[in-house]
């Protein structure tokens, strides 16, 4: 039996740790060039645990949204890693606030893709109306004049926002459907 050095000893545990953290200290260093700026602003990857990224997120909304559209992202971070993912799982389990950071990114209305571009204007906005029936029909008005310019689902033949048909190409709704959310 022949004895080592200790520094030989650390040298080889020292290997081997960086050996094992390689696959995600790469993936933290391409995280917020593959999901966006924005996203990155709003998910931390946490752990990779037989092949599965467990990434956690500020919020729900953010991990459905995300969930959707994790196929893309796994090609992407795929390309980047030496030993390929199988899956990704969003959860706001281990999100955990951190301090306020100067150059905290926030969602602009029109990074969404449900965003239509009409900006409330002080002329849309109704007095109180008292009667339900009186009330619905003033919204039912908005809504048809908002929506007169849109496109068509090609599925439901729905308006929709223009951002909806260019990522999901239906509107969120057929979408949700088409994924077995919601029912």
């Amino acid at each position: 039996m022949s004895l080592k050095s200790i520094n030989d000893v650390l040298d080889v545990l020292e290997k081997q740790a960086k050996w094992q953290e390689e696959p995600f200290q790469c993936l933290l260093k391409c995280w917020a060039e593959i999901v966006g700026a924005t996203a990155a602003a709003h998910t931390r990857p946490q752990s990779i645990q037989r092949d599965v990224l467990w990434v956690a997120t500020s919020s729900a909304a953010w991990a459905q949204n995300l969930t959707f559209g994790r196929s893309p992202l796994l090609v992407k971070l795929n390309q980047k890693l030496a030993k390929p993912l199988i899956d990704i799982r969003f959860s706001t389990a281990l999100w955990q606030q951190k301090p306020l950071e100067p150059k905290q990114q926030q969602i602009l209305p029109h990074e969404h893709p449900s965003y239509l571009g009409d900006e409330v204007s002080l002329e849309d906005v109704t007095p109180i109306i008292q009667d339900a029936n009186a009330a619905f029909k003033t919204w039912a008005k908005k809504m048809q004049a908002r929506s007169h310019h849109l496109p068509l689902c090609p599925r439901c033949q729905c308006p929709t926002p223009v951002g909806e048909l260019q990522r999901w190409n239906v509107c969120s709704l057929c979408a949700a459907k088409q994924w077995g959310v919601g029912g």
